[in-house]
C-alpha cells in the first residue's frame, strides 16, 4: 500500500470549509495500517512525514489540483498520534506569485498534535 492509498483509506470526512475559508478534514489510521509496521514496534505512532502529506492532500482537495512540496517552512510535532486516533487537519491556504502557502494544524481529541507550513506548487502535467 502506498502512502497516498493509506491516506485515502484513512480519510473519514469530506473536506469542509468554515465561514472564514479555513478547510478541515479528518483521518483515522487503523492499527493494522502498514504505516505503523516499523514506526515503532513497541509504541506505534504516525510518522511526521504522513502528517506533512496530510496537509498536502487536504490542500489538493481544496484546490482541485495536484500539488508538490517546494519547501517545508515549519514543522512542529507536539504529541504522538497513535493508531485508531482521529486526526483533524485544519488548513488555511493563501497564494502569491504561483506559490500556495498551506498552514496546517493537526489535532487529536481537541488537543494540538502538530503544525506545519508548506510552500506548494501546482503540478503542471505538461511539464513533467
Amino acid at each position: 500500500m502506498t502512502m497516498r492509498q493509506s491516506i485515502a483509506a484513512a480519510q473519514t470526512s469530506q473536506l469542509r470549509a468554515d465561514a472564514s475559508g479555513a478547510m478541515s478534514a479528518e483521518f483515522r489510521f487503523g492499527a493494522v495500517d502498514p504505516v505503523f509496521a516499523g514506526h515503532f514496534p513497541q509504541r506505534p505512532i504516525l510518522p511526521g512525514v504522513y502528517q506533512l502529506e496530510l496537509a498536502r492532500v487536504v490542500a489538493e482537495q481544496a484546490l482541485g489540483c495536484s500539488l508538490f512540496v517546494r519547501e517545508i517552512s515549519r514543522a512542529k510535532f507536539q504529541q504522538p498520534i497513535q493508531p485508531d486516533e482521529t486526526v483533524r487537519v485544519d488548513l488555511i491556504l493563501s497564494e502569491k506569485d504561483g506559490i500556495v502557502q498551506a498552514r496546517a494544524g493537526f489535532s487529536v481529541g481537541g488537543r494540538a498534535a502538530g503544525e506545519t507550513t508548506l510552500l506548494l506548487c501546482r503540478n503542471d502535467s505538461k511539464n513533467g
